[in-house]
């Protein structure tokens, strides 16, 4: 709750921000390259640093925590921030120099589309030193959170938001090109994430330094296991980023707007996927390494179960709102300024293909961990190189029917065959054993889904959503007092139905 709470008002913030973006730029070749160069640091920072560092770091943090003591445990984190903090100063200064071949390969659609290539080539440059910092604020977090301390990590994007708000707001309206204002946001916003974290990192003793040797740094034995785990982790992130630069693209050539378009719903279809995946995975990591390392196979087994249901519990009406919803959340959030009808309609046809694989993109985060805690990356490497063919022949089916809600379309279902394997491995190798009354919970869930589905469809159809477009105070009003009624129904529902809350007050040791 602790985490999902900092994280809500993180995505709060994220889609404040968002709003003011649309608002202010709308869905044109300006926010089109914007994204595209905010996706390339981003994507880079999950391959090397945020996902495959993570998976990585976080379980030999663990075990030197448990049994090698506060010392040596102090010594890796200096040694592991030493090596991370020049290798990614190099490869954003290679990133610098080499943006106009980046971008091209990211999104070569935008050398068609005016002005936007060159502002993406020029906002890359910008962007592209985010990479250390955001990176070293992973460390940080997995610092932290290994140290069971989730508040702080969980607050820090908040601030990356505020920097783009007060960007948006009070700085590009008096530049040249205000879209510039946005990038130079995201580094304000990395620094400030890093920097908030040490004050608590300084608190329990493990403040990184960053050493002048990184040569030494890498020899050290901890480090070395790291590295070795983190190869073939970054290959396994590196999957779900290559098929995210396919994507980029092939949305760079359906039109203007189309990559800014599967931003948007990206950013609606990350606010459960943020609040219950990362959360829940976040949590989660840390109490599963514990459990391996202790041995504790029954431990291991129950976590993971807890965190399936809880899962389960809370995607499923998120996806139904996605899906049946869709227009209404886009219109009332992004429908101001700029940001005309068009775009809502075509930001809400993105929105619905992402609901039918929002489960599955949100069960991934559960259960990699099952395999990452036991140091096992292969598994998921494997699943990921299926996955990455399997989304790319559905690209090939829907987007010549779908056009860019094809993209996201592809990216849901892939996400549930990944979700799929994932599940089949875990149960194959006995490292997971699903408890009594499944079946009984998933009847309980399907028939409160169905009704809340119903309720849903009927309210989208009653009104006129974009046409509120100018009573904005109304649509807010209306939209609000939806969603009240949305979680009334589904949980009084449930609990009309048996539904057993009393499971899910489990505290995670």
């Amino acid at each position: 709750m602790t985490v999902s709470g900092f994280t809500l008002l993180s995505r709060v913030t994220g889609l404040a921000r968002e709003t003011l973006i649309a608002r202010a730029f709308g869905a044109s070749q300006y926010t089109d390259a914007f994204y595209v160069a905010f996706r390339i640091p981003n994507l880079l920072r999950r391959i090397s640093a945020e996902g495959a560092f993570s998976q990585a770091f976080v379980p030999i943090l663990a075990e030197f925590k448990n049994q090698q003591g506060h010392d040596a445990t102090k010594a890796l984190v200096d040694a592991t921030s030493t090596v991370l903090a020049w290798v990614l100063a190099a490869l954003s200064l290679l990133g610098v120099l080499g943006a106009s071949w980046v971008v091209l390969v990211v999104a070569s659609g935008l050398r068609t589309d005016g002005d936007a290539y060159p502002l993406a080539v020029t906002m890359t440059r910008i962007m592209f030193p985010y990479i250390v910092f955001i990176s070293l604020t992973s460390l940080a977090s997995g610092v932290l959170n290994t140290y069971k301390h989730f508040s702080m990590p969980a607050f820090a994007p908040v601030l990356l938001n505020v920097a783009f708000i007060f960007a948006a707001v009070f700085v590009a309206p008096h530049l040249r090109t205000p879209v510039y204002a946005l990038a130079w946001a995201v580094i304000a916003g990395g620094i400030l994430q890093f920097v908030v974290q040490l004050p608590v990192l300084k608190k329990i003793d493990m403040l990184p330094r960053i050493g002048l040797r990184p040569l030494r740094a890498l020899a050290h034995r901890g480090v070395k296991r790291v590295l070795a785990k983190m190869v073939p982790a970054m290959f396994a992130v590196s999957v779900a980023q290559i098929s995210l630069i396919i994507n980029t693209n092939i949305a760079s050539h359906i039109g203007p707007g189309a990559v800014s378009w599967i931003n948007y719903a990206d950013r609606l279809m990350e606010f459960p996927t943020a609040l219950l995946g990362v959360a829940l995975g976040t949590i989660l990591l840390p109490s599963l390494s514990k459990a391996h390392v202790d041995a504790d196979s029954h431990e291991y087994s129950a976590l993971l179960d807890w965190g399936l249901r809880v899962t389960f519990l809370l995607a499923a009406p998120s996806a139904i709102a996605l899906f049946f919803f869709a227009e209404p959340l886009t219109a009332t959030l992004f429908h101001y300024g700029k940001f005309d009808g068009h775009s809502v309609v075509m930001v809400a046809r993105a929105l619905a293909a992402y609901g039918v694989g929002l489960v599955g993109l949100i069960l991934i985060k559960i259960l990699a961990p099952g395999f990452y805690a036991k140091q096992d990356i292969k598994t998921p490497v494997k699943i990921g190189v299926g996955v990455l063919v399997f989304t790319q022949v559905c690209n090939y089916i829907f987007v010549p029917v779908f056009a860019h809600a094809g993209l996201t379309l592809s990216v849901g279902l892939g996400a549930c065959m990944n979700a799929l394997l994932l599940f089949i491995g875990l149960r194959r190798r006995g490292i997971y054993a699903p408890s009594a009354g499944w079946t009984r919970f998933f009847v309980q869930l399907l028939g409160a889904c169905l009704v809340l589905a119903g309720v849903m469809r009927w309210l989208a159809a009653s009104f006129d959503w974009v046409g509120m477009h100018d009573a904005p105070l109304m649509r807010i009003v209306l939209l609000a007092a939806c969603l009240v009624l949305f979680a009334a129904l589904y949980f009084g529902m449930l609990w009309l139905m048996g539904f057993k809350y009393a499971y899910f007050r489990r505290r995670v040791k």
